[in-house]
């Protein structure tokens, strides 16, 4: 049975070399000569020795691990990002270190402790918004790299994150288009998303020369599918919504508004036989697979996670001479990709 070997310095001494050599090599085998490559890949084969890679990356002075923060990893969007952002890390040779707020200030304000105490190349950060302690990721900004993501703050640091302005008027002006105007089925201020697309609503039916019809919540959580079933289920019950069109803030809303319309009998669709047209924002996994099939706009994922990176990247990066090399974008702007229009069989 190999001896085990539980320390790097322990594992330099069984295989004859110094420290320093063999850390060169767990951090670049192509670093060190071919000679020594064989000899420390040949004392790996004698004992039973793996280095510590979380130590190793707290260690270097170039460090090679990258933290991300968001609200919820169950939330669909979320979700999606954070398996794009880690896989291109993995390709780029960093680590992710990923943590939730699930929705609560105390939470993500620990998060962000955590990531102040730890020596990263930099973090993205999808902040809660209204509840996020502004003071201390300002401080975070400070000390690393920062990239905000999907809800904004003030913070100056760069921000990535979906055109609500775009994406909303795009549904609205379809709606428009296709059937009865839409009314508008808010979500709560759990991030500064809700505000912005509440007002881009507003905006695009005075555009269209319409009455923004908005119904409103007073909850205050991450519970999406529950809200609109509560607030779908107390429209109809006090003689139904504004419009036979109910424009919801998100797919999840979506989700709850049309199980509670099935719940009560009322048809969902496009046809003039339906009760009611339901659309949503995001375009959910499940999206496609809700009956009917929903209709929304598609946020482009790919791009929110790879710009995101390359953001963090690049203002990472060092030049030979060991000097900063210059940010692609200045602190505090934003990059804003537009939605897609996916037109399904419920509106």
């Amino acid at each position: 049975m190999a001896k085990k070997i539980r320390t790097m310095s322990d594992f330099a001494t069984a295989s004859g070399l110094s420290r320093p050599t063999v850390a060169k090599y767990f951090s670049d085998p192509r670093s060190v000569r071919d000679n020594t490559r064989r000899q420390i890949e040949e004392a790996l084969e004698q004992y039973d020795y793996r280095p510590n890679r979380f130590a190793q990356n707290l260690n270097r002075r170039k460090p090679k691990t990258i933290g991300i923060v968001v609200p919820h990893l169950v939330d669909p969007f979320f979700a999606e990002i954070v398996r794009r952002i880690e896989l291109r890390c993995i390709e780029e040779g960093y680590w992710a270190i990923v943590l939730s707020s699930h929705g609560e200030e105390a939470i993500e304000t620990a998060a962000f402790e955590t990531l102040l105490s730890l020596n990263l190349a930099g973090a993205i950060v999808a902040p809660l918004g209204y509840k996020t302690d502004v003071d201390l990721i300002r401080n975070l900004n400070d000390r690393i790299e920062l990239v905000l993501l999907d809800s904004r703050i003030d913070v100056d640091a760069p921000f990535v994150g979906t055109d609500n302005e775009q994406s909303i008027a795009l549904m609205v002006d379809y709606l428009c288009r296709t059937g009865e105007v839409p009314c508008y089925m808010d979500m709560p201020e759990v991030t500064t998303n809700a505000v912005e697309r509440r007002e881009a609503y507003a905006r695009a039916m005075a555009q269209a020369g319409q009455e923004a019809r908005i119904i409103t919540t007073t909850a205050a959580n991450w519970s999406f599918e529950e809200i609109g079933f509560t607030e779908a289920s107390r429209q109809i019950a006090s003689g139904g919504f504004p419009t036979r069109t109910v424009m919801c803030a998100n797919d999840r809303i979506a989700f709850g508004v049309m199980a509670a319309a099935c719940q009560n009998g009322l048809k969902i669709g496009r046809g003039p036989e339906a009760d009611l047209r339901v659309a949503g924002h995001d375009d959910h996994p499940l999206s496609h697979y809700s009956c009917p099939a929903l209709t929304t706009v598609a946020q482009d994922f790919a791009a929110i996670a790879s710009t995101s990176l390359n953001l963090l990247l690049e203002a990472t990066t060092e030049n030979e001479d060991g000097s900063a090399s210059a940010k692609a974008v200045t602190p505090g702007s934003s990059t804003l990709f537009p939605a897609r229009l996916v037109m399904r069989s419920s509106a």
